[in-house]
């Protein structure tokens, strides 16, 4: 590791591949790069003739310090950068501000009779994954489809043999109930293949298959099955006309399109699933910097969250890095990975496809972002803001009887939620319910931190009255922030007699501000009302997700106290091989028989205590 003084000697750079650090002032890392020749990959920047581009002499001005990383291989070099990325979260490198995470649908052939599974991690782990789906709903909407053909059970195999008769899905045929016996292991594997050759794209197979049953069962005389398979092939003709086939090829890819208008770009990922348009992404990221460097950053971080990776990428430019790149994700996948920008033919007029589709996306974003910015200088104007609120917050406290304390923190960026800055916090320093006492540790945590960081919100909402207003007054006065940060408290609506007494009528919300004796109300059904509304329900929503979790903890944790056998070193055990409370929960007997160093019978009676009610 070397570190350079401000001068940026171009002698002491290694000539090695690694990572480099540039820092501003307090040492603050504004910019994390990478170079299979750091000297000759940095000499542009420190060079006395320096670099003519606007947004590196942008950069450069700001930067105070530099530190670089050796490493042996290009590819460390990758690896170590996407790692020091996801820890310091450097302003200049991309942000995705992605806080979705794809779902995929999870098949383990190992078992005897498999289940879909809803994953939000792809691992390697010897099962097939199918996807990604960029919603959840587009999950359940094609788990119905597969389930009113192909009946698979629903619930863990062990959980359902508990029952003294198989659910409700069998009842309405959407369950084979092998549970009880209903079905051989061939007859469910038949259902198996069907749903892996469906979700593979071989829906032809799949439609071949069940004729030949329609077919039997209507010269057999069994009308209600023939009938029931011919609603199964009219289903699955209905799916297959809806999707487009956008190349002959087949196979699995991710496209990349790119559209730049000076510092912006957005950029839309088409995913190609068996040769059908199955799904699309696409992302507003502010960039400085080179479009070559966008990419290599971008996939770097898309691909590094446990995502499906294809077998081709298909790319507007090949990185400079595009080798190492692919040699990474084949890593991660497991087998070989295409990088690619091609030239000519289909996959060239598939980038194309995805280059117009990031044109209409920055475009229908230009019109969002215009109305947006009207929405927040209507919000300035009502509430008497002294600046834009770009960067909103909102605190919530959740608390049952004292207990459980937890802080909540939610954020809008430029009128979006913001869920990747969302915080929790677990009150450390107040005992019993006081909710003011606790929205005054959360405050002076958050801004406390904010000042060393450099990231302060321009306006903090607060869920209450002047009680609670008085307490952010109170923080931003001993912080110092007092002028620099607007804020104001959102009080309920409440239910008051009409002037006759007789009705109920809600009034509306209130918005009380510093200094002001009389509370703001903004019109029922505006936008600005309804975006600050949204900010509050979602830190309450958020507080409270938090808060059960922590109940649910605790009350886990108290049932384990409780089992004979295990005592705290146990505890940890399970913990470290299951990772989390959730999983020890949902564990089978025979996932707690492998556990190390725990003993059969107390494996069976922690899944005894864990066992849900029976009906």
């Amino acid at each position: 590791m070397n570190r350079l003084p401000p001068e940026f000697d171009l002698k002491k750079i290694p000539a090695t591949p690694g990572v480099y650090l540039m820092k501003g002032d307090g040492g603050t890392i504004l910019y994390v790069g990478k170079a299979k020749h750091l000297r000759n990959r940095l000499r542009s920047y420190f060079s006395a003739a320096g670099d003519g581009r606007a947004h590196i002499r942008f950069l450069m001005a700001r930067v105070r310090d530099l530190e670089t990383i050796v490493t042996d291989t290009e590819k460390e070099a990758l690896i170590l950068e996407n790692t020091l990325i996801k820890q310091h979260r450097p302003r200049y490198n991309i942000n995705l501000r992605d806080d979705k995470t794809y779902v995929s649908l999870r098949f383990d052939l190992g078992e005897e009779f498999p289940a879909l599974q809803v994953v939000r991690k792809v691992r390697r782990d010897g099962a097939l994954y199918f996807g990604p789906f960029a919603s959840s709903s587009a999950v359940r909407d094609t788990l119905k489809e597969i389930y009113r053909i192909f009946p698979l059970r629903h619930y863990p195999i062990t959980t359902c043999r508990q029952r003294g008769r198989p659910c409700l899905f069998f009842q309405i045929g959407q369950c084979s109930a092998p549970c009880h016996g209903r079905i051989s292991v061939q007859g469910y594997r038949e259902l198996v293949d069907g749903v892996i050759a469906l979700l593979s794209g071989r829906e032809s197979e799949v439609l071949q298959m069940l004729r030949q049953k329609m077919r039997t069962a209507s010269s057999e005389l069994r009308f209600e099955d023939a009938a029931r398979l011919r609603d199964q092939i009219r289903s699955i003709e209905q799916t297959v006309e809806r999707q487009k086939v956008v190349t002959p090829a087949g196979g699995d890819q991710d496209v990349l399109g790119l559209h730049r208008e000076g510092g912006e770009v957005e950029l839309v990922i088409l995913f190609v699933r068996q040769g059908k348009l199955v799904d699309r992404r696409s992302f507003a990221i502010d960039w400085k910097l080179d479009e070559v460097e966008l990419l290599s950053s971008f996939l770097q971080q898309f691909y590094g969250r446990d995502v499906l990776i294809p077998d081709q990428l298909l790319l507007p430019l090949l990185p400079e890095d595009g080798a190492t790149l692919a040699d990474w994700l084949g890593d991660l996948k497991g087998r070989k990975v295409e990088v690619l920008a091609p030239q000519r033919g289909a996959k060239r007029e598939l980038v194309e496809l995805a280059n117009r589709n990031a044109l209409e996306s920055f475009r229908e974003r230009g019109s969002r972002r215009e109305a947006i910015e009207g929405v927040l200088a209507e919000i300035r104007q009502r509430l008497h803001l002294g600046r834009l609120p770009k960067r909103m917050e909102c605190y919530d406290i959740s608390n049952t009887q004292g207990q459980q304390s937890v802080g909540s923190m939610a954020v809008l960026l430029d009128g979006e939620p913001a869920r990747a800055e969302y915080r929790q916090y677990k009150i450390r320093t107040v005992e019993g319910a006081d909710d003011f006492a606790s929205l005054y540790e959360v405050l002076h945590r958050r801004l406390s931190r904010g000042i060393d960081e450099g990231l302060l919100p321009d306006f903090i909402l607060i869920d209450g009255g002047k009680g609670q207003l008085g307490v952010i007054d109170r923080v931003l006065d001993e912080l110092g922030l007092a002028g620099r940060i607007d804020c104001a408290g959102i009080a309920k609506s409440r239910v008051v007699s009409n002037v006759r007494g007789r009705a109920l009528e809600r009034s509306e919300e209130r918005f009380f501000l510093p200094g002001r004796k009389n509370p703001v109300l903004l019109r029922q059904g505006t936008p600005a009302l309804f975006m600050l509304e949204r900010l509050r329900d979602e830190a309450h929503r958020f507080a409270l997700t938090q808060h059960r979790k922590l109940r649910s903890k605790a009350a886990l944790s108290s049932v384990l106290e409780e089992i004979p056998g295990v005592g705290p070193a146990r505890r940890k055990v399970l913990l470290r091989h299951f990772g989390s409370l959730k999983r020890i929960r949902e564990a089978t007997l025979e996932d707690l028989l492998q556990v190390s160093s725990l003993p059969e019978s107390v494996a069976r009676r922690v899944f005894s205590a864990l066992l849900p009610p029976v009906d």
